[in-house]
């Protein structure tokens, strides 16, 4: 994975109209923030449960007996490495007692990562991804990334879930596409990741077709979908380049800033499969 080659937010010439942008902010209020550790607690096995009969797999860390994270999960990164970490934690949890920790620093070799395979997941179907993560610092206005995905397809470059301009995006290392265009009016198409509670994030990717969804906490998010269709201030930019047909590898949570952006966060009750899993 290289470093960011546009660090700093960029600014599209186009903006939509301004009714779509309120319209998509009055949606992005409406998102809640999830049930703290110890209210949902009771429910992860019912959780767990759910998530497991797709296939694919699920993973809640409870197993894990170490501070690296082991079995399926490794911590190697890519090109350099530096003060980054991730751990399992059993201080701060989801659900059950334990999760992992990534402690995030500033600067592209102190990114830290634990990665898993997508082996699991039947070829050629959608794959769809949940996680819960908890994280203490606002996204900054510099790119940052704290999911990604190696994508075959695409000379082994990451399609990569993160922050920029301070809401979430997609980003495509390959040429540099965002999902949604940085522009005032694309970054308030999507929404900032919640402070200090935990969150679900689900994405679904149809390779087959290049499309893309993503939701927050169970609400389809407008700017972070790819629907084959280019829209201004969304997708178009993603879309310039036909073809599109990610071919993902592996799944890593973790922290990898470009620039500016120190962040503390935990990830637990991961399930991937190839159907909707949901957050409850």
């Amino acid at each position: 994975m290289a470093p960011d080659p546009h660090p700093l937010p960029r600014t599209s010439k186009r903006i939509r109209a301004l009714a779509a942008a309120t319209a998509a902010l009055a949606a992005a209020a409406a998102i809640t923030p999830t049930a703290t550790a110890s209210a949902t607690a009771s429910s992860a096995p019912a959780r767990a449960a759910a998530a497991c009969s797709a296939n694919g797999f699920c993973e809640d860390f409870e197993s894990q007996t170490g501070t690296a994270p082991a079995g399926r999960w490794n911590t190697t990164v890519a090109n350099c490495s530096g003060t980054g970490t991730a751990t399992v934690d059993s201080t701060v949890a989801h659900g059950g007692t334990k999760s992992v920790r990534v402690t995030g620093k500033a600067g592209y070799c102190n990114h830290a990562f634990a990665g898993t395979s997508l082996s699991d997941v039947p070829a050629g179907s959608e794959l769809y991804a949940r996680f819960w993560v908890r994280h203490t610092t606002a996204l900054p206005a510099q790119h940052v990334t704290f999911a990604a995905l190696r994508d075959t397809n695409d000379n082994a470059k990451d399609l990569r879930m993160g922050g920029q301009n301070k809401a979430l995006q997609w980003n495509r290392e390959s040429d540099d596409a965002t999902l949604p265009a940085q522009s005032p009016a694309g970054v308030a198409l999507s929404t900032p990741l919640p402070l200090n509670t935990w969150t679900c994030l689900e994405f679904r990717l149809d390779r087959s077709a290049g499309r893309l969804d993503t939701w927050v906490n169970g609400s389809l998010v407008t700017g972070l979908v790819v629907d084959g269709t280019p829209t201004q201030d969304v997708d178009q930019q993603w879309l310039a380049r036909g073809g599109w047909r990610p071919a993902p590898t592996d799944l890593r949570l973790g922290w990898e800033s470009y620039g500016e952006g120190d962040d503390t966060l935990w990830y637990d009750d991961v399930a991937v499969g190839t159907a909707r899993i949901g957050c409850g």
